[in-house]
């Protein structure tokens, strides 16, 4: 038995919203009875939508790793420093456990959501059958762990909020901070405009 021939809820006339999970028949009109969203039998444009922020976001990344994200000056002497930068310094500061946080928040992730968005879209694209559940599984991950990448934005803006001792201390956000808070809030948006379900549509018309 395939994974798709219990057959999806489009193909059993039914819509589930995108906001509360309610399932309803297709020939029912107007809102979701339950929370009053709009009722799609997909998200619109799911593919337009998600390659559009996928892409601005890979655009954005680039200078936001080559951009510092922070400044910290102690009594008149601080350099900037960029993701890695930053990353790099926690580690010769003994700080490893800091150090591969920082790397796995600000670098792996990111770069985890954009590719793995890709793939997913690409596999849509070409109608692939190829696992359709743990592509499925790979989606919920990267919708998950997509808020992680804010922690160096947290960090920078508490630093910048908390250290301003004038000669003493101060630390100053960094220009490649707008581009990566930017890259974290497009991926985040990008995981919710696609729609998962598109990869078992492939798989139901391959069932016939």
């Amino acid at each position: 038995m395939s994974s798709s021939s219990l057959g999806t809820a489009a193909s059993r006339s039914l819509i589930a919203c995108h906001s509360c999970g309610k399932l309803s028949p297709a020939a029912e009109k107007g809102a979701c009875a339950r929370c009053g969203a709009d009722r799609h039998l997909r998200k619109p444009m799911s593919v337009q939508r998600t390659w559009a922020l996928v892409i601005s976001a890979a655009i954005l990344y680039i200078p936001a790793n080559i951009f510092p994200v922070m400044t910290m000056i102690i009594s008149g002497k601080g350099e900037p420093h960029t993701v890695i930068g930053g990353a790099v310094e926690l580690f010769k500061a003994g700080s490893w456990s800091s150090g591969f946080l920082v790397l796995f928040a600000s670098v792996t992730v990111p770069c985890f959501k954009i590719v793995g968005l890709m793939y997913l879209l690409l596999s849509i694209h070409f109608k692939s059958l190829w696992r359709p559940r743990d592509r499925t599984v790979m989606y919920r991950v990267i919708e998950i762990v997509g808020r992680w990448s804010m922690i160096d934005m947290f960090m920078v803006s508490i630093l910048a909020a908390l250290v301003n001792l004038g000669a003493l201390a101060l630390v100053e956000p960094g220009p490649g901070a707008p581009y990566f808070a930017a890259v974290v809030i497009l991926t985040m948006i990008a995981a919710q405009t696609f729609d998962p379900r598109l990869i078992w549509d492939t798989m139901e018309k391959a069932d016939g």
